[in-house]
């Protein structure tokens, strides 16, 4: 009862409805566990936020203690005024002078060792940073039904002249060269089409023949059953976009392969048809084979060979999320083993270091150091996926950290006007990572869905809420005429934003998911 009491107050019309005093005390709490550092390193524990720019939680930071030192001077300074407080360590949180630091100020924090009487014997350390705005409603809400706006967002992608193509060949019309990155694009067609079919059933025998024309372009571009990454289809295609770099001609990236797997799962679900169950289970058994001793993966293969091209491991969830389902939906218990020590790798070498770092097919992860590309596209998933099964104590625990983080670095709930009198993004919007400072819709999903989790599985409002927030803006940004869900929410005026179909999916599916919730009210 108390559960479906929070939903009816949250989905009215908008979170805009919602009493004054039902918003008022949802940024209350917000600021209250905006106290606490996210994640905060120590002694048995690194400092993750070395390259980070922003904050809404009160960070702390790696600054090293000073020779004759006693206590320490924190300074905090900033256009608007200057805050300061003592402490035993350089090490601590801003959490005593957090909340008196305006939202959306540049500030400069100065940390000092004091000798026993007080004077100044040296720096423990300096940083610059954005106090970034705290969620703090109401914001726009949903300007449109979130089923509608899912249904016109399949419908955009469906009726694409370079997706209709797929109902009678199986091969990709380049004119959207987003196509360049198969497994994650055309696999996404496979996914679109399917749901479309579900949902508007007049649409189905269309549909599904874009899906299978899709389907079968990825099998054909499969490796043969008797090579190293058997039934694999290719992370690239063509020498369009970042498919051209030298970096990326004739390899794969490890876990894309399973984005296509999900496909073919949907697609054997609509039809029944076993080539694609088939072709799916030979991507998972091919991912059996290549797991390392230590229950890893690593993060690129040589297409051809099915060798590594260098040391880095790959961030596990959309490999452990396949697993999952051939385990929940279809029975296949073989996988099991491989999925737990997954995930026991995952937590000894992922989450202990808490080095959430960015694996995307269009940014290179040689030469990167430790947490200098951070992104919501590790975390959130992972928590997501943490909550997807019996979540234990200690699951809830790290996938409310992870959600933190996501929030922390990426999540935007405001802006600052320009110059021209514009906000530079939609807000509330997310981030991709640190190497693409960009608003994606995508990311939006990433931590709005996680968000939900936590709901589910806590009945905690705030994350409720917060996700509603970020989900509704989705509707808004949405192109009125055409349905167009936007992938990069920039709004300044000589800006294009991009378009991904898998974004675009991402965001249907999400909007679907939170019609869903509301009609639990």
């Amino acid at each position: 009862m108390k559960r479906l009491l929070i939903i009816a107050t949250l989905f009215c019309a908008a979170v805009s409805c919602a009493p004054k005093d039902a918003n008022q005390r949802l940024a209350e709490q917000a600021a209250k566990e905006y106290l606490t550092p996210v994640h905060p390193g120590s002694s048995s524990q690194p400092f993750w936020n070395g390259f980070a720019k922003k904050f809404i939680y009160a960070p702390a930071f790696d600054f090293q203690t000073v020779e004759g030192a006693v206590k320490y001077l924190y300074k905090v300074t900033a256009e608007s005024g200057e805050w300061s407080f003592t402490a035993d360590s350089p090490q601590c949180s801003l959490a005593p002078i957090w909340s008196k630091i305006p939202d959306g100020t540049n500030v400069t924090l100065t940390v000092e060792g004091l000798a026993a009487n007080g004077t100044v014997v040296g720096k423990a350390g300096e940083r610059s940073f954005w106090r970034d705005y705290g969620f703090n409603p109401p914001y726009n809400g949903a300007v449109r039904s979130y089923r509608e706006a899912a249904i016109l967002g399949l419908l955009y992608v469906h009726k694409m002249p370079q997706v209709q193509n797929f109902a009678t060949s199986a091969e990709p019309d380049m004119s959207y060269k987003h196509f360049t990155y198969p497994c994650k694009i055309i696999g996404a067609v496979i996914k679109t089409e399917v749901l479309l079919a579900e949902l508007l059933p007049h649409y189905r025998e269309n549909a599904i023949a874009i899906a299978r024309g899709a389907a079968q372009f990825l099998i054909d571009q499969s490796r043969k059953a008797d090579e190293p990454l058997a039934y694999f289809p290719p992370t690239y295609y063509k020498n369009l976009i970042h498919s051209k770099e030298v970096w990326n001609q004739g390899k794969t990236m490890a876990l894309e392969a399973a984005s296509a797997g999900e496909a073919f799962l949907d697609l054997y679900n609509a039809t029944g048809d076993e080539m694609y169950l088939n072709h799916a289970l030979g991507i998972a058994d091919t991912y059996l084979r290549l797991q390392c001793e230590d229950g890893s993966w690593h993060i690129k293969y040589d297409f051809a060979t099915g060798e590594p091209v260098n040391s880095s491991k790959a961030m596990l969830h959309p490999l452990l999320r396949y697993f999952l389902r051939l385990e929940k939906e279809f029975g296949q218990t073989k996988y099991t083993d491989a999925r737990l020590a997954g995930e026991k790798w995952m937590a000894e070498h992922i989450l202990t270091r808490f080095d959430m770092t960015g694996q995307f097919e269009d940014v290179t992860v040689v030469g990167l150091q430790p947490y200098e590309n951070l992104t919501n596209c590790t975390a959130a998933p992972y928590a997501t996926y943490l909550l997807s099964r019996q979540a234990s104590a200690e699951d809830i625990a790290t996938a409310y950290e992870l959600v933190r983080f996501s929030e922390d670095q990426f999540v935007y709930w405001d802006m600052p006007l320009g110059k021209d009198g514009y906000k530079k993004d939609s807000t509330p919007c997310v981030f991709e990572q640190y190497k693409y400072a960009m608003p994606v819709d995508n990311s939006s999903c990433n931590v709005a869905n996680a968000m939900l989790s936590l709901y589910e599985q806590t009945g905690d409002e705030l994350m409720l809420a917060k996700a509603k927030a970020l989900i509704d803006n989705i509707t808004v940004t949405q192109c009125v005429n055409t349905g167009k869900i936007l992938t990069t929410w920039r709004i300044r005026h000589n800006y294009k934003p991009s378009f991904w179909i898998n974004c675009s999916y991402s965001s249907a599916c999400t909007l679907l998911r939170m019609d869903e919730l509301s009609k639990e009210k």
